[in-house]
C-alpha cells in the first residue's frame, strides 16, 4: 500500500495530522502540499493525486479541504479515480467495501482529526469486496468511457 495525501490551505492542519497516523502506522506515502497555510487553489493539489492514483504510481489518495467537497468534486473529474467524501468510519468502510474508492476526501472543518484518523484507519484497513459490486463498479467505468466520446 502506497499513499499520496495533498489540502489545500484550508485543510492543512488536518493533513497534518494525518501524516502523523501514517507515519506512527508505518504506511509508505507521499505528502505533496502545501506547506504554509498560504491561500491556494484545491484543484491542483485535488488534479496532482488523482493523476497519481490514476496512475498507479499510488494505490491510494487522500484529500484534505475546507469540507472536503471541492477536493472530491475535482478529484472525480480524473478517469480511474474513484473519490469519496466521507465523514464516519461506515462510510469508509462502504466507500471502499462496494465502491473501491481509491481516494479518501475529507474535511477539516466537518470533522476533528481524531474522528478523521478513524476514517482513514477504516478505509485503508478495509478490501473491495468484489462480487455484484465489481460488476458495479465497471458500470462506472464505463461511463467514464462514454463520457469522454
Amino acid at each position: 500500500m502506497k499513499i499520496i495525501l495533498a489540502s489545500d490551505h484550508a485543510g492543512l492542519e488536518l493533513r497534518k495530522a494525518l501524516v502523523d497516523l501514517l507515519q506512527e502506522k508505518g504506511h509508505a506515502f507521499q505528502d505533496v502540499g502545501p506547506t504554509t497555510s498560504d491561500s491556494v487553489d484545491y484543484p491542483d493539489f485535488a488534479r496532482t493525486v488523482a493523476r497519481a492514483v490514476a496512475a498507479g504510481e499510488f494505490t491510494h489518495g487522500v484529500l484534505v479541504c475546507g469540507t472536503g467537497i471541492g477536493m472530491s468534486i475535482a478529484a472525480n473529474k480524473y478517469r480511474g479515480v474513484r473519490a469519496a467524501l466521507c465523514s464516519t468510519e461506515f462510510e469508509a468502510r462502504m466507500a471502499r467495501e462496494h465502491n473501491d474508492a481509491n481516494v479518501l476526501c475529507l474535511g477539516q472543518r466537518v470533522i476533528g482529526p481524531g474522528v478523521a484518523k478513524g476514517i482513514l484507519e477504516a478505509f485503508l484497513a478495509t478490501a473491495f469486496a468484489g462480487g455484484k459490486h465489481a460488476r458495479r463498479v465497471q458500470m462506472i467505468r464505463d461511463a467514464e468511457s462514454e463520457s469522454q466520446r
